[in-house]
């Protein structure tokens, strides 16, 4: 019997290696495949852990704004001003892996939008002086004045807790009728977004009003401190006036405002020019000396997450405490 190696037919020979570069190919894939899955897996837990990380630096962001806000008050119990330039100024500060920016301003310099209601217990009802000033800033910021008038009408009516339409507003049998149909709120907005849903409040119009609301959690005019209000928040001062002040004034008279502020309400409203805004004494108590609110705006930049907060702190307590946050890219 031969010992001979049986010799294989070249065509055997080249399907064998075919067979063979084949696999070695399916096995190049599912290798290149594993090590791109796991490429993958690994950066989503390096980004889930900086995610992580970065909302840890905005709660410790929450804290230093917290503090910040308290010693603004307590340097000067009977008066903020805006001494050492902290309204709104932003400020960064490096950390391992990224860098958070800060700033702290004012929080109640704005049209709080639930001062379009009065009331307690949850039971509320219009505020017509707070309806009057919203239209006036839409007027400002040229929203056509019966446009302006049936907009805070509408919100007004979203807000209170009758379901009884004002003649130029609108309550749940406007909205039940829509194609999309919902409810009025009847309650606090806790979020300005909130007015796109009400009648009238077109994209272009909430673009336009979005800078200057506030929603506070209580339902009172809006307490602007005249001592911090900048000039170029000139508007929001124009709109306690019954007279449609010229805003070019208006930002004049807040740049002439005296260094340390105003230490006494009847000073600043003797002064001829607000004088002529003929403001009823319910619109001069809502004028201030001190700010209870103050509002935090943050971001922490890390290099494969981003964060940004806004967040509301009511300073009128000791210790001072945070009551809103929203987090988003809106902000």
């Amino acid at each position: 019997m031969s010992n001979a190696p049986r010799i294989f037919p070249a065509k055997e020979r080249g399907a064998a290696l075919l067979t063979v570069l084949l696999l070695v190919a399916v096995i190049a894939v599912l290798a290149a495949h594993g090590i791109d899955r796991l490429a993958g897996a690994t950066k989503l837990a390096s980004n889930s852990r900086e995610l992580s990380q970065a909302k840890s630096y905005l709660i410790a962001a929450e804290s230093i704004g917290m503090n910040a806000a308290e010693d603004i008050v307590s340097v000067s119990p009977g008066r903020t001003t805006n001494f050492g330039g902290w309204n709104g100024k932003e400020q960064s500060f490096p950390v391992p892996g990224g860098i958070i920016n800060a700033a702290l301003s004012d929080g109640g310099n704005c049209f709080n939008i639930n001062g379009l209601v009065r009331g307690q217990q949850e039971i509320w009802t219009a505020n017509q002086q707070g309806v009057a000033q919203f239209a006036r800033l839409m007027e400002l910021l040229d929203v056509p004045g019966g446009d302006a008038a049936d907009i805070a009408a509408s919100v007004t009516d979203w807000i209170d807790s009758d379901n009884i339409a004002s003649p130029t507003g609108a309550e749940d049998q406007y909205y039940q009728q829509l194609e999309q149909p919902y409810r009025t709120a009847n309650a606090l907005i806790s979020d300005v977004s909130e007015i796109r849903a009400v009648k009238g409040v077109t994209p272009q119009i909430f673009e336009a009003l979005a800078p200057w609301l506030c929603a506070l959690p209580e339902a009172a005019l809006s307490p602007i401190n005249i001592n911090t209000l900048r000039p170029e928040q000139a508007i929001l001062l124009a709109v306690l006036s019954n007279n449609g002040p010229d805003l070019v004034r208006t930002r004049q008279f807040l740049a002439s405002r005296p260094a340390n502020g105003y230490a006494d309400l009847n000073d600043f409203w003797a002064q001829p020019f607000v004088a002529g805004f003929e403001a009823t004494s319910e619109v001069q108590a809502q004028t201030k000396l001190t700010t209870r609110w103050f509002r935090l705006d943050m971001s922490v930049q890390m290099q494969s997450a981003y964060v940004a907060e806004r967040a509301l702190v009511d300073a009128g307590r000791k210790p001072a405490r945070l009551v809103h946050r929203q987090r988003g890219d809106a902000l």
